[in-house]
């Protein structure tokens, strides 16, 4: 899928990738380098598992809170 930069240096996400991604307004994107590749992220600022957006912390890559991460914790025994 190609997409045309305008002239502010813009580009639209594709709707059908904002939703897989759970891309919203107001959601923000890290912009990264890969030699010569740019690489999207969307910064999680809420827990993977319940929206919870208070007490985050990583948990194997994603952002998990407090009363997710011990119910994972005690699932792994």
């Amino acid at each position: 899928m190609a997409r045309k930069v305008d002239d502010l240096g813009r580009i639209v996400l594709p709707a059908e990738m904002r939703k897989t991604l759970d891309i919203s307004d107001g959601d923000y994107l890290e912009i990264v380098l890969d030699d010569e590749r740019i690489v999207l992220q969307k910064v999680e600022d809420r827990c993977t598992f319940c929206r919870s957006t208070t007490d985050l912390r990583a948990f194997h890559g994603k952002q998990v809170c407090a009363r997710c991460h011990r119910e994972l914790a005690a699932d792994t025994g």
